[in-house]
């Protein structure tokens, strides 16, 4: 590759840095010379310095694979601010505006475009690709395209087309955690042929990782919000509960919002600015909020309930002190918690029997023929579904996911649209309403017999179960919802409860689902492994969190981070140890001259603490050695 500017230039000018760090300067130079590199940094490790000092070093224009639009948008944003010229292809864009952006990218001198790796399945990009000066292939989260990564999305793997259109263009792929298979299987995908490998220690020595067990969390999550003197991020697994914490810290005296992939973009942007900008100091999250951004002054990251896996959790605590301050990643979690745990993520995997079983249903229920059904597409009632066939809807939802993976059938993404309510009216005028529209009752209490919170919080409900409920059909509970928004007593948001479904394969019964019946098993065991694993973190107390946490990386540690709550324990028990310890010695001493071996074995503990504790009595003048090599107290 031809080099048109000195990294080192580049770095200084654009971000202001003298030299590099870690492994960055060793993955620039094999790029440079055209080799490919799997960059496995921690999370604010400097990976994308990795590709775009490069990337600017080079005549052309560098292709960022990224999985997140806010990911994308803040990618962009800091790109621009430093006067670099850069587009992303995201979502909702007419054709003529993606056509003429690739003009940009073909013409306009631009160095960066960033896609999202469905954007890579149309054949428009595809085209227009390989008709660009590509200098660089970037695949940013990488884990993402491994059946046994955390964060697995099928789109990921489209990403190996790049090679094929692009054979001679070198590629680099990032990301912050991955296991030996994982590392394998990004390889593997992406074709790389002899990469260089890099990987940076996983080291955080200024997190404190700490597990705290408490019954009454929300009391601790506020003392602990209540002590943040610049930033702090919470992350919960629900919208909901993102809401409902982000208000309760509010209330009590801790500026805190929320973030979640169901609020407007504008929300979204507005936000997130208020956090960076520091006008909140708590941001109230759903655990892909924070991906790419770069607040370096977060000095407290707490995990209000239990990830599914360690490699969510690390990275999500690395999130915290990126300045390189003291920080903590705090655990609040009881007893309660674990045993949700197992329930939600493991009660809800599908075995090969249950998929065999929905495949078979599925095509029952639009009564598909042996061998026939290739490209059909229909519309399904999930919910009417999974009620004939008298099926968990979990589940089988899980399991349509599975089918939709291995590519058995095509999901629309439709289905992921819920009906959303809020009643708006207060409870005396909700009373006063029903009490002129009788007919309303039924539907109305059942709602709020169902839904707790739903006068506080938008609230999914589901219409289809609220008619079977009351043996009324589906479309007058949607009547009944319209009628109570335009009478302004709710703020209703109604979807199509449809999931479409297309056919990829003809109808094959079981053998259908043995082509890939040991890659579910195995898949299902991975996802054990990882529950336990977490599990296992949470439950330890003998063993340093920082050297746990790197050994599960492939990384050990010979010494103890002094900083999570274990060594802190250990650190207090051992202070404790040493004052019981000295205050016996003085007694013993008092009675008589003793040796350090009678000394030992009267007060039959450590001989390194007893012989530590004489040297501080030495030390401070408190005790004196004898003619007799006896300890002594010494003469005042």
């Amino acid at each position: 590759m031809i080099t048109t500017k000195e990294p080192k230039e580049i770095l200084r000018q654009y971000w202001g840095f003298s030299d590099f760090k870690g492994s960055q300067k060793e993955s620039i130079d094999a790029i440079l010379q055209g080799q490919d590199v799997l960059a496995l940094m921690p999370t604010g490790g400097g990976k994308s310095l990795c590709y775009q000092i490069p990337a600017m070093a080079m005549d052309g224009i560098c292709i960022v694979i990224s999985p997140l639009i806010a990911l994308i948008q803040n990618q962009v944003d800091t790109l621009q601010e430093k006067g670099i010229k850069v587009i992303a292809l995201t979502g909702g864009l007419p054709f003529n505006e993606l056509n003429n952006l690739l003009d940009n990218c073909m013409y306009g001198n631009y160095k960066f475009l960033y896609l999202s790796p469905e954007r890579l399945q149309q054949e428009l990009i595809q085209t227009r690709i390989q008709q660009m000066n590509v200098n660089l292939i970037a695949i940013d989260e990488s884990h993402c395209i491994s059946q046994w990564g955390h964060d697995f999305r099928p789109a990921y793997l489209e990403c190996s087309k790049l090679r094929g259109l692009l054979p001679d263009t070198p590629m680099i792929a990032l990301t912050a955690t991955a296991t030996k298979q994982v590392v394998k299987d990004i390889v593997d995908n992406l074709k790389f042929v002899e990469p260089l490998i890099v990987k940076d220690s996983f080291s955080r020595d200024n997190i404190a990782f700490k597990v705290f067990w408490k019954e009454d969390k929300r009391y601790h999550l506020q003392q602990l919000c209540s002590k943040v003197k610049k930033s702090a991020i919470v992350y919960v697994r629900t919208r909901r509960l993102s809401q409902e914490l982000a208000h309760f810290l509010d209330e009590n005296g801790c500026t805190a919002t929320y973030f979640h992939g169901g609020i407007s973009q504008t929300d979204k942007k507005d936000r997130l600015n208020s956090w960076l900008q520091n006008k909140v100091k708590v941001m109230v999250a759903t655990n892909a909020f924070g991906m790419g951004i770069d607040k370096p002054d977060v000095e407290l990251v707490v995990h209000y309930q239990i990830p599914d896996c360690l490699e969510n959790y690390f990275q999500e605590a690395g999130r915290a002190g990126r300045d390189g301050s003291p920080a903590q990643a705090i655990l609040l979690t009881n007893q309660n918690d674990v045993n949700l745990v197992k329930s939600q993520f493991l009660s809800t995997l599908p075995d090969v029997d249950f998929l065999k079983k929905v495949y078979n249903r599925l095509n029952n229920f639009f009564q598909i023929a042996y061998g026939e059904g290739f490209d059909q597409t229909f519309q399904l009632n999930f919910n009417e579904f999974c009620s004939v066939y008298r099926l968990n809807g979990l589940i089988t939802y899980n399991a349509l996911r599975i089918l939709d993976q291995n590519s058995v059938i095509a999901l629309s993404e439709a289905f992921h649209r819920k009906t959303v309510l809020q009643f708006l009216a207060s409870k005396e005028r909700l009373f006063e309403y029903l009490e002129a529209n009788q007919k309303m009752v039924p539907i109305v209490q059942l709602i709020l017999r169902t839904y707790g919170g739903i006068f506080d919080y938008e609230t999914k409900i589901n219409t289809w179960s609220i008619a079977k409920k009351i043996n009324i059909p589906e479309h007058t509970v949607l009547h009944t919802l319209e009628k109570l928004q335009k009478d302004g007593i709710v703020q209703y948001t109604a979807s199509n409860n449809d999931l479409e479904i297309t056919f990829l394969v003809p109808r094959d019964d079981d053998r259908t689902i043995n082509v890939f019946s040991r890659k579910i098993k195995e898949r299902n065991g991975i996802k054990k492994d990882n529950v336990e694993s977490i599990l296992d973190y949470i439950k330890n107390n003998s063993r340093c969190r920082n050297r746990q946490l790197l050994s599960y990386f492939g990384e050990e540690k010979n010494t103890d981070c002094g900083v999570c709550d274990i060594c802190s324990s250990r650190k207090r028990r051992s202070e404790v140890g040493h004052e019981s310890v000295q205050h016996r010695i003085l007694e013993l001493l008092e009675e008589t001259s003793r040796t350090s071996r009678e000394l030992i074995q009267e007060l039959d503990c450590d001989s390194t603490l007893v012989l530590g504790v004489l040297q501080n009595l030495l030390e401070d003048e408190r005790i004196s050695i004898n003619s007799k090599n006896e300890y002594e107290l010494e003469k005042r």
